[in-house]
């Protein structure tokens, strides 16, 4: 009996639902996991059969499954203190590359790092963006595997110095002051240490001068090297007078044959806004800085929400490492699943539109976090229970059918 197609389709699209749900449930604690949910349409054959009023006479053939669908709603967001976990907060997808060169995309950002210092997913694919360069990230470039271990910072030279001080403006004409002193750093990353010492000259004049160990320019030598002089010369306000004469600091050889000569900027501030006085305080130098960092190894990274990956070295700079490039496209729904938490894209998603994270409407990355699947187990069991009342219920028309057909064939015996 044809009849029993219908009941069978019943059975078929229940036996589909609990596989959907129970792959839901299997996958409650997949990481970037998203709920896939089936929609069901009903069977009706073509007839141009009517009544006496003209409207069709039509008896259903059953039910099938018109379309799976994926929920892309974002699920929790919980915190795992890993550096290298990171969760896209809102619309897009990490950006993926498998062994054999495909590109993938996720949602899953419980990354890891390779043995050659590569962040990776759990799978072994290489996570994607874009390189950087002595600490500049270059998002024209093309997309690359992006390197998070076993690195170094270059040395880099000081170009500027910057001391915050104050001169007693009670100091007798011919004292001094306490001499301010800060590292610099050549092109090879070598320390040098630089003196500032003060001499007051006249009432609110001081003169200062630059010094460098001899050592330093000179090997084998003692004493000190005198880099740069200058005149401070402060108004009744204790502020620094632009008729001050600052005067260069430069250093041309080095003994330890760094090839770059310092040429230092500073090191009291600007015009606008000096960093040095002369007020009825001791005499005293609170803060000194310099922008130049001895060579260093890697110790930890962090992940900005732009997706910018900033690591820190041991000479204390901190320097950005790449930047997580993020994918989205025009229609979700349309992405196929490849397992391991990977989506590739099809004509029905359109191509990944992929730029930098907080931009054209993707979302934020939040670092030392993974984004958690987004299964509720209360809905999964109350579609179990219907899928399963639903699987009972086609099969009692089954065996309804079967008893009438038996009985069929008892009449023509």
């Amino acid at each position: 009996m044809g009849a029993f197609s219908t009941p069978l389709s019943g059975l078929t699209s229940a036996q589909e639902q609990l596989q959907a749900v129970s792959n839901n449930l299997a996958n409650i604690d997949t990481d970037g996991y998203k709920t896939q949910n089936l929609t069901f349409s009903d069977i009706f054959l073509q007839t141009g059969v009517t009544n006496g009023s003209g409207d069709p006479l039509q008896i259903g053939s059953g039910v099938a499954v018109s379309s799976t669908d994926s929920d892309y709603t974002e699920g929790n967001l919980a915190a795992t203190g890993t550096s290298s976990n990171m969760a896209i907060s809102g619309n897009g997808f990490f950006i993926t590359q498998s062994v054999n060169g495909a590109q993938d995309y996720t949602r899953a950002g419980d990354f890891t790092t390779n043995h050659a210092g590569q962040l990776v997913t759990p799978s072994g694919d290489l996570v994607l963006g874009y390189p950087a360069v002595s600490g500049v990230v270059n998002t024209s470039a093309a997309l690359q595997p992006l390197q998070v271990g076993s690195m170094t910072s270059p040395a880099v030279a000081s170009t500027m110095i910057g001391i915050t001080a104050n001169l007693d403006s009670d100091a007798a004409i011919g004292a001094t002051a306490p001499s301010s002193s800060l590292s610099i750093y050549d092109s090879l990353g070598s320390a040098h240490i630089l003196s500032v010492s003060y001499t007051k000259t006249a009432a609110g004049t001081w003169s200062y001068t630059v010094t460098v160990p001899s050592a330093d320019v000179v090997a084998g030598t003692t004493g000190d090297t005198t880099v740069g002089t200058g005149t401070l010369i402060f108004n009744g306000s204790g502020q620094l007078d632009p008729s001050s004469t600052l005067g260069p600091i430069s250093i041309p050889t080095l003994a330890d044959g760094a090839t770059v000569p310092l040429a230092l900027a500073g090191p009291f501030g600007t015009a606008t806004n000096p960093t040095i006085t002369q007020t009825a305080m001791a005499s005293a130098t609170s803060a000194t800085t310099t922008d130049g960092f001895a060579s260093g190894t890697l110790t930890s990274f962090t992940v900005q929400p732009d997706g910018t990956i900033n690591g820190t070295f041991t000479s204390g700079n901190t320097l950005a490492l790449g930047q997580v490039a993020v994918a989205s496209f025009a229609n979700n729904q349309g992405l196929t699943s490849v397992g391991s938490n990977n989506y590739q894209s099809t004509a029905a998603s359109g191509a990944a539109v992929i730029g930098l994270a907080g931009t054209g409407g993707r979302g934020t990355v939040v670092g030392g976090s993974v984004e958690q699947s987004n299964v509720d187990i209360a809905s999964e069991f109350a579609k179990l229970i219907v899928a399963q009342q639903a699987y009972s219920a086609n099969a009692k028309s089954i065996t309804t059918f079967n008893t009438l057909s038996q009985a069929t064939l008892a009449m023509i015996q």
